[in-house]
């Protein structure tokens, strides 16, 4: 069994990473939802319509929350998330860290969660040439 995965992120962010990684890996190989914030929405509706996807997807492994900016309306909303049980909520989606949760979907939660945050944050560098 892996551990299902609910994106909440601004827009369409969430989807076209998704969409990028699914494509880099030629598949998703767990049960994902997408939950795309738009201005103006009604946080509370946001939250129902996750919480019901979290049970959607909880099927004994454990959901694991992705959002793209800690602070924001869907990390607000992902963080709420957090209390109940068998959710781990990680914000700072990137497409490494996205790439790296699709290479360990089999690990348990907790894994999964310090998977995603050590490949968000390995996947960042300062670009620098020495031909300057």
């Amino acid at each position: 069994m892996t551990t299902g995965l609910l994106i909440i992120s601004h827009e369409t962010v969430g989807g076209s990473l998704a969409d990028t990684a699914s494509l880099m890996l030629e598949m998703c190989p767990m049960a994902l939802e997408l939950l795309p914030v738009s201005p103006g929405c009604v946080p509370e509706s946001l939250y129902d319509k996750a919480l019901a996807a979290v049970r959607r997807l909880e099927r004994g492994s454990g959901v694991l929350v992705l959002t793209d900016m800690y602070g924001s309306t869907p990390s607000n909303v992902a963080n709420r998330l957090a209390s109940e049980s068998n959710v781990m909520v990680v914000a700072g989606l990137n497409l490494p860290m996205l790439v790296r949760v699709f290479n360990y979907p089999d690990l348990p939660l907790m894994e999964l969660a310090h998977k995603a945050l050590s490949g968000g944050r390995d996947g960042i560098f300062i670009c620098e040439t020495d031909s300057l």
